[in-house]
């Protein structure tokens, strides 16, 4: 058997790897969005809305209303990955609260209250409301 040089070894190994790739479902959230909305009606609801538009109840007597997860763009890079609103970014929000990173100081930070797994569900169930109809 003729031995095959090394770097057409690798060329068909890589050609491979893409094609399994490409095959690869694409991740959408990692979190559940059912078990996330309902972390989001007990702790969100209020000042978020029910649809996510940022027009809760307790939203009555604030000068601004909270952020839209339907349609606005969510303005924090909290890892300075250069993208603004990911599941790490909406994480740290939720975990650290939004003063953390220069916002409203009337976002509570959640994390002391929320297991990794419930904020992975919130994050999901507010990444599903983007683009959703009011």
């Amino acid at each position: 058997m003729r031995r095959q040089h090394p770097s057409y070894q690798r060329t068909i190994l890589a050609i491979l790897m893409l094609a399994a790739l490409s095959f690869a479902p694409l991740a959408v959230h990692a979190g559940d969005t059912t078990a996330g909305k309902l972390l989001y009606e007990k702790h969100c609801l209020r000042c978020h809305g029910v649809n996510g538009d940022g027009k809760g109840p307790a939203t009555q007597n604030m000068d601004r209303n909270p952020r839209s997860f339907i349609d606005d763009e969510l303005k924090f890079d909290t890892n300075a990955d250069w993208q603004r609103g990911t599941d790490r970014d909406i994480a740290d929000v939720i975990n650290l609260g939004a003063a953390a990173f220069g916002g409203s100081p009337l976002m509570p930070p959640w994390g002391a209250l929320l297991r990794d797994d419930d904020t992975t569900n919130l994050v999901s169930y507010i990444q599903s409301l983007k683009g959703k109809p009011r």
